[in-house]
């Protein structure tokens, strides 16, 4: 079977954009070319086959390999803790920001299992490696930036000490999400004694005021919060 999947992927592959797709993932020299949308359509006709002998099996020589199996967990109908076992199968694999975010955003069953998956990422964001914390970062700025879990997620964010850069974008961009959301208690928590280190506050400063929902005077506000 996954030799099969592997013919597809490289006839599925374009020279041209995989030159646009390598760019934007520097620190990767395993692009194919294929588009989202053809490894979509893939991913979903696999997840509807014999998906687990897929996921036991599947390769990650390229790129396009490992975000497929991303996808197809994504797609996945079956019960939570069998889900969960494929998710934590799969998060030593990710060596990217782009596998990792893509991975994240496809799993909205978490819209319906809030408590077991909060339970579930605890063990991410306590990790010392990269990006298995950008995981769990960037599944609580995907799904729990709500009145019920701000408190907690703050919390978990101020208490990440990795020097990854890519530990260190996602947090920022994490607690951007928090202060378009919900901006009250995310001000109260950027105002207090934080621990977050200089960069990472700074950046998701400068994240606020990128935003298009936040208003020009609130940004000047953010802007004189700059740590010097």
């Amino acid at each position: 079977m996954e030799n099969t999947i592997k013919k597809q992927l490289l006839e599925l592959a374009e020279p041209e954009y995989r030159k646009f797709a390598a760019a934007l993932i520097p620190n990767i020299d395993n692009v194919l070319g294929v588009r989202l949308p053809a490894l979509r359509k893939l991913a979903r006709s696999i997840a509807k086959g014999d998906w687990r002998t897929y996921l036991r099996h599947a390769e990650s020589e390229y790129f396009e390999e490992a975000m497929l199996q991303g996808m197809v967990i994504g797609y996945l109908q079956t019960d939570i803790e069998e889900m969960l076992r494929a998710i934590a199968d799969f998060v030593p694999k990710m060596d990217n920001w782009s596998v990792c975010d893509s991975f994240c955003i496809g799993l909205k069953f978490t819209k319906t299992n809030k408590d077991r998956v909060w339970d579930f990422l605890q063990i991410y964001l306590s990790s010392d490696k990269e990006y298995e914390i950008r995981f769990g970062v960037v599944m609580l700025l995907d799904y729990y930036v709500e009145k019920e879990y701000i408190d907690r997620v703050l919390q978990r964010l101020d208490a990440i000490k990795h020097d990854g850069y890519y530990v260190k974008m996602a947090v920022a961009w994490a607690i951007s999400i928090c202060y378009v959301i919900l901006p009250e208690p995310t001000m109260a928590y950027l105002t207090s004694p934080c621990s977050l280190d200089d960069f990472t506050y700074n950046k998701a400063l400068q994240k606020i005021t990128e935003s298009t929902r936040v208003d020009q005077p609130t940004k000047a506000i953010i802007r004189g919060m700059k740590r010097k």
